[in-house]
């Protein structure tokens, strides 16, 4: 077994304050696994920033390598679905979380939590679409699957729609032919994801203001990723019959709304959910990805940041300073 070593971020805690230090480990250092993988790139997530800073109840056992995203080459393998050579990527399940993840040069990892790098796709390209990106196009499919058409004559809303859940979003749906509108707290984000294909814009002051049981019909469907009072007033403002899917909770995990939306209007609220989703409808959403996300929207969505950035970025990412994708190159 091969026993150089390699650096990673990882995790401690002191006085109940997390701690992220960047560490030389060997192969002998990483937990039980069948697959030994040279990580190529990881990014940065939500989530990420919750566990790197301890802002959140992500992290539970320490020490802990952080980052709930990974692509790269597989080096050993004991599962005879992967051989030595392989291109791998890895969302979800729990990894970063309760398991060793991704913000490392080497990784032993579970083959069932793996999916083949997609033809069409290199490791980075799958970092600039990461967690996020990948959530982004099961929000996309479960409205399509609730039989959401382009060619409505109410706009699709995406809430949080500069960060890196939403600006997928906005590309994807925008490439699949919906009108969309973008809800941003950040004025200056408006050219940006006009790039992307929005055409219209609403600032999270005014969806954030507590809505009426029901208000004026205004969306056809919407992608949220925000949760708790913008949920509830994009849920009373959507058109009847229309479809919500729901994916994340950074303006709070409560939804404070009322039954009206469901029963007078038919509106559908669909949770979508990357962690722990089954590995067909994975291969599946990886391959619309690299059919359905323009190349030219990853330029803009995503950056290049090192493994020792990731704690300052993590912060950021926290207090909303963070903009589209963040690529960790854990090489550099």
């Amino acid at each position: 077994m091969t026993q150089n070593t390699f650096k990673a971020l990882v995790l401690t805690q002191e006085d109940k304050k997390t701690i992220a230090t960047i560490k030389q480990l060997t192969v002998d250092d990483l937990p039980e696994g069948d697959v030994l993988v040279a990580v190529e790139y990881s990014s940065l997530n939500y989530k990420d920033g919750l566990a790197v800073t301890g802002k959140g109840k992500i992290v539970r056992q320490f020490p802990m390598v952080p980052g709930i995203d990974l692509a790269g080459t597989v080096l050993e393998s004991s599962d005879p679905d992967y051989q030595v050579g392989d291109k791998v990527v890895l969302t979800g399940w729990s990894v970063g979380e309760r398991y060793w993840g991704g913000y490392t040069q080497k990784a032993r990892l579970q083959a069932r939590w793996l999916v083949p790098l997609p033809t069409g796709m290199d490791t980075q390209t799958a970092m600039a679409i990461g967690t996020a990106g990948f959530t982004a196009m099961l929000c996309v499919m479960a409205l399509e699957e609730a039989g959401m058409t382009p060619g409505s004559d109410k706009p699709l809303l995406v809430t949080g729609a500069s960060g890196g859940v939403g600006s997928v979003a906005v590309a994807l749906l925008a490439k699949l032919g919906y009108t969309v509108h973008a809800v941003s707290g950040r004025p200056e984000t408006e050219s940006y994801l006009r790039g992307l294909g929005a055409t219209g814009f609403i600032s999270r002051e005014e969806m954030s203001q507590p809505p009426k049981p029901l208000e004026a019909q205004r969306w056809a469907g919407a992608v949220d990723t925000v949760g708790s009072g913008m949920l509830a007033r994009v849920l009373a403002e959507v058109d009847y019959g229309g479809v919500v899917a729901a994916c994340g909770l950074a303006g709070g995990a409560d939804l404070p709304t009322t039954v009206m939306p469901f029963i007078l209007r038919g509106v559908k609220l669909l949770g979508v959910d990357s962690v722990m989703c089954p590995l067909a409808r994975r291969k599946q959403a990886w391959e619309r990805l690299v059919r359905d996300l323009p190349s030219n929207a990853l330029q803009s969505i995503s950056h290049v940041a090192s493994l020792e950035a990731v704690p300052q970025l993590a912060a950021d990412i926290i207090a909303g300073r963070v903009r589209g994708r963040t690529i960790v190159d854990v090489n550099a």
